[in-house]
């Protein structure tokens, strides 16, 4: 039977506009641990697939990795928003100008299990028209169409290191 931890005492540690940081006193096999857990609203990704089967993919410096990484169009859900989906219709329109006609929800993951709460949902989209892109003052992206076989290839082989790209890839390719 698995242990299951239960929360004795809990401390903000780090209060931010994106995320906050907390430390939790849990029940443990033998007394008490910490754990130490991000709070984050949640995020949204999408495989947007052209009537060609081209993947409108993202390419942006990312600060904490220290390079520009090859992604699936995504973005936090902004805090005080309930509906995921309408922000991946937003997101998708602010960072590629794309606008979809048909809009699937493919399952969600949670990146990083150990320490975070944060919870991405993954969805298929389709029937695109282009559009302008409206980025954030603090955003720098460039759009590339790929074929879908060449993104899910990078996927497998380890050339994509993005986890919710090579999870929304794989799970499009298998629901679709």
């Amino acid at each position: 039977m698995i242990f299951e931890e239960k929360r004795v005492n809990t401390k903000k540690v780090y209060e931010g506009a994106i995320l906050n940081v907390r430390q939790d006193t849990v029940t443990a096999r033998k007394g008490h641990a910490y754990r130490e857990i991000v709070e984050h609203n949640g995020a949204v990704a999408a495989v947007a697939l052209t009537e060609d089967g081209h993947i409108v993919m993202v390419r942006q410096y990312r600060y904490a990795c220290g390079r520009a990484v090859l992604e699936v169009p995504a973005g936090k859900i902004d805090r005080g928003e309930t509906d995921a989906e309408a922000a991946m219709v937003r997101e998708l329109k602010e960072e590629t100008g794309y606008t979809a006609g048909s809009i699937r929800y493919l399952g969600s993951i949670n990146p990083s299990v150990g320490y975070s709460e944060e919870v991405i949902r993954l969805y298929l989209m389709t029937d695109l028209q282009p559009g302008e892109p409206a980025w954030d003052d603090d955003e720098a992206l460039e759009v590339e169409l790929m074929p879908f076989d060449e993104v899910y290839r990078m996927a497998a082989e380890g050339e994509l290191t993005d986890a919710k790209t090579i999870a929304a890839v794989f799970m499009a390719k298998h629901q679709m």
